[in-house]
């Protein structure tokens, strides 16, 4: 049976053509759901219980929070994360019991796999503390292009160090190592001078650059960046550390780590494999969602009466689920995780840690109305959706990292930017992983096609 296409008729300017292209996509892009079951293909790549679907082998990070049983059956656990074997429990405490930043330590960790020595330790640190600054072409990239997005900026400067390397496209381990230092370093650099060229392009903000300080941690020394010197409090750093320390990795399975791994299996360069990660990381789905929190904690801040009244807040939460209220999506976010159950073991870290902050800054109040949100956002979501197995839900990272940054007083802007400064030690060793094992393979998964056969018609005859 012919298909004679559709009609393109007269079009009067861009946009009809425009439309007229949209209406045509709607129509051809459409797959009934039954489709995926009738082939078996695991949407998002997942599997039916909404677990991931295992497409690789990795010895870097691992994430816990169910165990299924032979029949298929999913068993909430408590949540666990580990980085190379060590938990990221033990490896917090263990840091801060020795009171000192950890972050610089956790990405050796990530890199090598071992634990470094102490004097390896503290040649790491300088080593990455010595590459922070950038050079002249790197700023002048960032100040005169300009650009309204950091996370676009750091995309794109990324690229240009790309243009800069006379070894850029040289995938041996030791040059990866040598890239991967270097992008790391200089990550919390590019984010500071990002977002002040953009307030001061966009918002006639005066333009604050501050140089480096190679005596300062990673953390102590982005706030000094970004904030200037004393106006940032120890605790702050060392709250931002612990942050940075809970999101530099999380498995292979996260959507930008697995875009580094799929983009690096081609054998490309370095700088092309991040920025793919950076867009991936950008999307509101995967690395925007403190930010998401945070915009619905300060509207339930302004709507919620009596901030110590369950009733109220668990009322006005069920709203929420039943799309009656507040942005009509019926999600609750930073509750629920892809793999966590039970709890996220990010969560019971940075919550402590997020008391503390906020009775530095005289603002307990809204961390316990924000601890009463999460027990009945979870009470609540269980009720309404069933307690059944698979449907036990925890409150994720996301539901206190947006609450601790506000209250060391980062700007929105740089949120999701603050993701990818603490990730990209996971992305890097993820590609130095995916690049090293025996009989490497380019990652090239199958998509079924569903499209009824059609006949080529001649442009005369297509009505």
């Amino acid at each position: 049976m012919e298909n004679k296409g559709n009609s393109i008729g007269d079009f009067n300017d861009y946009e009809d053509l425009i439309n007229h292209l949209s209406e045509s996509i709607k129509e051809t892009s459409y797959l009934d759901n039954e489709l995926f079951k009738k082939y078996n293909v695991k949407r998002g790549l997942r599997n039916e219980d909404h677990s991931g679907v295992l497409v690789g082998l990795t010895n870097i990070g691992d994430v816990e929070g169910y165990k299924k049983q032979e029949n298929g059956s999913v068993i909430p656990l408590d949540g666990r994360l580990f980085y190379r074997g060590i938990e990221i429990k033990d490896l917090v405490e263990g840091i801060q019991k020795e009171d000192r930043h950890g972050f610089e330590e956790t990405v050796y960790l990530l890199l090598s796999g071992k634990l470094p020595q102490k004097e390896h330790l503290k040649e790491f640190t300088q080593l990455l503390a010595s590459k922070r600054s950038l050079d002249s072409n790197l700023k002048m990239s960032i100040m005169e292009l300009r650009g309204k997005d950091v996370m676009n900026i750091l995309a794109r400067t990324v690229m240009v160090m790309y243009a800069n390397d006379c070894c850029g496209d040289d995938i041996s381990e030791k040059n990866l190592i040598k890239q991967s230092l270097n992008l790391i370093a200089k990550f919390p650099t590019i984010i500071s001078y990002a977002y002040h060229s953009i307030q001061h392009y966009y918002n006639d903000e005066t333009l604050s650059i501050r140089h480096p300080n190679p005596e300062l941690s990673l953390a102590e020394n982005f706030l000094s960046m970004l904030k200037g010197d004393g106006r940032y409090s120890a605790l702050d750093a060392q709250v931002l550390d612990l942050a940075l320390m809970l999101h530099a990795e999380h498995g292979g399975g996260n959507n930008s780590t697995f875009t580094v791994r799929v983009t690096s299996s081609s054998g490309t360069d370095t700088y092309s494999a991040i920025t793919a990660a950076i867009g991936s990381l950008k999307g509101p789905l995967h690395g925007g969602a403190n930010l998401r929190v945070r915009e619905m904690f300060d509207h339930l801040k302004e709507t919620i009466k009596n901030w110590k009244d369950d009733k109220e807040i668990a009322g006005y939460l069920l709203k929420m689920l039943n799309k009656e209220a507040y942005n009509r999506t019926g999600k609750i976010y930073g509750i629920g995780h892809a793999v966590y159950t039970k709890s996220d073991p990010r969560v019971v870290l940075l919550k402590k840690m997020a008391r503390a902050l906020a009775e530095e800054k005289n603002r307990l109040d809204e961390y316990d109305f924000l601890a009463k949100i999460e027990r009945n956002a979870i009470e609540t979501f269980m009720s309404y959706k069933g307690s059944e197995v698979g449907k036990v839900v925890c409150a994720n990272v996301d539901f206190y990292s947006g609450f601790v940054y506000d209250l060391i007083g980062l700007p929105v802007e740089i949120y999701t930017p603050l993701f990818a400064m603490a990730r990209i030690a996971g992305w890097c060793a993820h590609r130095i992983e995916e690049l090293n094992f025996d009989k490497k393979r380019i990652i090239r998964p199958a998509y079924k096609n569903v499209v009824t056969r059609t006949n080529f018609v001649k442009l005369e005859d297509r009505g």
